[in-house]
């Protein structure tokens, strides 16, 4: 179903695209108030693609006040849970329809390789649509037992006006993990794409419009987090915002609610995530093909990425070996060729930032075990870097890129340790054949999504999200997230013999 295509096919497909380009609010598509556009690159190229509408707080006040209203009349909200089941899966089956058109967009827009797109990102975000839709009339809100002299009812209530602040690394996909929980639980959402990325969110807009989700429901405001994403964060009349980005952006919208209505925040930020592989792993085959793939996968732009493996002093050569085997299947270049694994960076300015990097293995004297090219462009091959102390930077932040680090211990308290040394707790992997150590390395790692003997992020009925300054306030994915969207509401009824006679006389 989601087979990909040939490159010849992919770029015939780019070149015939119609790419939206205007902010999309109470149903329709509309230029910014001001005016203004900004442009939007394929990084790969650096060839324009579209002038996007570079919307400001003036567009940000439109766009609120039509989601209030539409959430205020019910339009949406009350509708049956069926209505709004039926509705979603429409819009699902048109994701599934126009599967190829959104694969090269975000491809293109994004400089993600094609076939990821296409094969992961597009089915991922069709289900995750699908797995909410299904949900919405399988939740049962509660009774309580409090005596014979009253009735307590627990209820949702979904929890009104959504700003979903998205990232420029999985722009579909995240647009899935947002807006499926907060749609059917019945809120009105308006997104604030990335704006390196806002192609294929105006398309799915157009799409759930087409799906029959009312005008107002569903919004698109474009343009920078200056001047969309802080005066979504500071607005009365939003209820909540849900983000996924970096930390120090995730706390500009702590400081946001408090500054204004103290709205709800959801936060899915960074991480630093360990790759534990103990001396007792028993297929280092399995091990090299897992730790590659979740250090490299979407070219290391990827919060969940293993960009530290932690492996014992006594099998790590033997891994680096069997490591650079499977990198020779991840070839760099244009992300339209279904052959290559790693695509653009992108932008230049996260090109530089990451090739930085790569400077420190000169300075502070480190191991290139295998990379550390570039390619012309904002291109990096898959780089593995040996003999990294929990001292060095290659250790401590967040990379977003094709680097992995190479670190090595002697105990398994020691590798705890060496896992646990950061400000992030987003992921983990460990990997070894002994039940009784993967159960204590899971329970000792401070993280929110433990993996054991693989790399990957579980499915849509899995939570997904962090400790530490990884997330706040709430998952992603499965019913938890469900959840995030909903206030929860008591209703105290007084049934007692004296509230009925008094009803009777």
């Amino acid at each position: 179903m989601h087979e990909p295509l040939t490159a010849t096919e992919y770029k015939a497909l780019a070149a015939g695209l119609q790419f939206p380009t205007n902010a999309f609010i109470d149903g329709a598509f509309r230029p910014a108030n001001s005016g203004k556009t900004f442009k939007t690159t394929n990084p790969a190229t650096g060839e324009a693609l579209a002038e996007i509408a570079a919307c400001d707080g003036s567009d940000v006040d439109y766009a609120v006040a039509k989601a209030k209203q539409a959430f205020d009349d019910g339009r949406w909200r009350q509708l049956t849970p069926g209505d709004r089941k039926t509705i979603l899966l429409k819009l699902a089956k048109l994701l599934e329809e126009n599967r190829h058109e959104l694969a090269v967009m975000e491809s293109i827009d994004s400089g993600k390789p094609v076939r990821e797109c296409q094969t992961v990102d597009v089915p991922d975000t069709i289900h995750t649509i699908r797995w909410h839709a299904e949900l919405i009339d399988k939740l049962y809100d509660n009774t309580n037992s409090v005596g014979p002299n009253a009735l307590a009812m627990v209820v949702r209530d979904p929890i009104g006006v959504v700003a979903c602040v998205l990232p420029w690394n999985f722009p579909l996909l995240m647009l899935a993990w947002k807006i499926a929980p907060a749609l059917a639980a019945g809120c009105s959402v308006i997104v604030k794409p990335a704006q390196e990325t806002t192609l294929t969110t105006l398309r799915v807009a157009e799409l759930a419009h087409e799906a029959g989700i009312p005008a107002g429901v569903f919004n698109v405001v474009t343009g920078s987090g200056r001047d969309v994403g802080e005066p979504l964060g500071l607005h009365m009349d939003v209820d909540m915002v849900a983000f996924t980005g970096s930390t120090p952006t995730g706390r500009r919208f702590l400081h946001y609610s408090a500054d204004s209505n103290l709205k709800k925040v959801v936060l899915e930020c960074g991480g630093k995530n360990p790759a534990v592989v103990l001396e007792d792993a028993e297929d280092l085959d399995l091990v090299a093909e897992q730790v590659v793939n979740g250090a490299f996968w979407n070219m290391g732009e990827n919060c969940s990425a293993s960009s530290r493996l932690i492996v014992h002093a006594s099998i790590k050569d033997e891994l680096l070996k069997r490591i650079g085997a499977y990198l020779r299947e991840w070839k760099t270049g244009d992300p339209l060729n279904p052959e290559n694994r790693i695509g653009a960076l992108v932008s230049k300015s996260h090109f530089e930032k990451v090739r930085s990097f790569l400077d420190d293995v000169t300075s502070e004297k480190l191991s290139l075990a295998f990379g550390g090219e570039t390619q012309s462009g904002v291109f990096i091959e898959p780089t593995v870097v040996d003999g990294v102390t929990p001292a060095s930077r290659l250790f401590k932040e967040e990379i977003f890129g094709p680097i992995l680090s190479v670190t090595t211990f002697n105990s398994l308290s020691e590798a705890v340790a060496l896992a646990n040394d950061t400000n992030y707790g987003l992921t983990a992997s460990v990997y070894t054949g002994s039940l009784r150590n993967a159960i204590r390395v899971s329970r000792d790692i401070r993280a929110g999504l433990i993996t054991v003997n693989c790399f990957g992020e579980g499915d849509a009925s899995t939570p997904f999200g962090g400790y530490k300054e990884s997330g706040f306030g709430g998952r992603d994915k499965s019913v938890f997230a469900h959840d995030n969207y909903c206030e929860l509401k008591t209703i105290w009824i007084d049934v007692s013999e004296r509230a009925v006679d008094e009803a009777i006389r």
